[in-house]
């Protein structure tokens, strides 16, 4: 189902992913590692693999089970990406990293930590993407990425969440009608995600319809930026206006599950009709003991840069905050061929 644009469909369009190099992401942490400690804390430079492979092979590397490896975020297999990861080795001395890996990957530090990586413990991604064979009218392009800076971009959640053609979402709705048994823990969570993130889009989109997805509405449950905590807005007032135009608040929409719809007045009632648009989805994510959370709807761009080579190509590089897809803030840019 077609989502709203905040810009209206792009002029331009162009191709990604050409060669792994041409998309590029560096995962930042927001801390250092503690130097002592059970763990051993890794920053890893990984090509055209996923990191699901990477941590099995750490793993093997290490003489550990797979689940003393963790790490704090899911990266694209096809592309390039240093991202962390951490493995328990108490009382344990350290293998040789330096003959771990290879062509596909590369230890690049390592370092004695106190705490295990946990999924969403970062503090965000910066990115630098190469658009090639671009094709259409480009003159607007520059203004595009200043207006993506100065308002952020709709929050959705990414393709890729979804899976190949959307399977994971077909898993999910076969998975609430008792269709389906997952055993894998990781595996069902994928399908659960998938439902509660296909809810979160809709809603999302009905706001960009609106053009509410960025502006405070009676009733909205706002999220300090930077942080998972929330509050309701009964009332738009100077403030509130206020702190939406600095980005240091946003509006939220639902994570499907169990409890109170924070929401009140005319979003509660949007949310609610999407909802019912969803039945099988929403009524399994409450069966599976999901509970209700919010995410924002507005997702804020940083260090937005444009490079444009004599050769019919872009090179785009931002910063977005843990959670948030690259490939949202391209489709708002170029017309993507993956």
């Amino acid at each position: 189902m077609s989502l709203a644009y905040f810009l209206g469909h792009p002029p331009l369009s162009g191709r990604i992913r050409v060669v792994p190099e041409d998309f590029q992401v560096f995962e930042e942490l927001g801390f250092g590692p503690s130097g002592g400690g059970e763990h051993v804390l890794l920053r890893i430079r990984k090509r055209a693999v996923n990191t699901e492979w990477v941590s099995r092979q750490l793993a093997v590397h290490a003489g550990v089970p797979k689940a003393a490896v963790s790490y704090a975020g899911l990266k694209d297999r096809h592309a390039v990406a240093e991202q962390w990861f951490t493995v328990h080795l108490p009382g344990r001395a350290e293998p040789d990293w330096a003959q771990c890996g290879g062509e596909d990957f590369t230890v690049l530090e390592h370092h004695r930590h106190a705490r295990k990586l946990r999924i969403g413990a970062l503090k965000g991604n910066a990115f630098r993407i190469v658009i090639r064979d671009l094709q259409g009218e480009s003159d607007g392009l520059a203004e595009r990425l200043e207006r993506l800076a100065q308002n952020g971009v709709p929050n959705y959640f990414g393709a890729q969440r979804f899976g190949h053609d959307g399977d994971n979402l077909l898993k999910a709705e076969a998975l609430f009608l008792g269709r389906l048994r997952v055993r894998d823990r990781h595996q069902r969570g994928l399908y659960l995600s998938a439902a509660r993130a296909q809810v979160f889009n809709q809603v999302l989109s009905r706001r960009v319809a609106q053009g509410s997805w960025n502006q405070p509405v009676a009733g909205d449950v706002m999220m300090l930026d930077g942080s998972h905590s929330v509050f309701r807005s009964a009332t738009v007032d100077a403030d509130i206006q206020q702190r939406m135009r600095d980005c240091d608040i946003h509006p939220t929409g639902p994570l499907w599950g169990r409890g109170e719809l924070l929401s009140q007045e005319g979003v509660e009632a949007l949310e609610r009709t999407v909802a019912a648009e969803y039945p099988i989805f929403c009524q399994g994510l409450e069966a599976a003991g999901m509970k209700q959370e919010r995410r924002a709807l507005r997702m804020p761009v940083r260090n937005m840069a444009l490079e444009r080579p004599a050769d019919g190509s872009a090179v785009i590089s931002f910063r977005l905050p843990a959670g948030a897809y690259a490939t949202v803030v391209l489709r708002e840019l170029v017309g993507i061929v993956d």
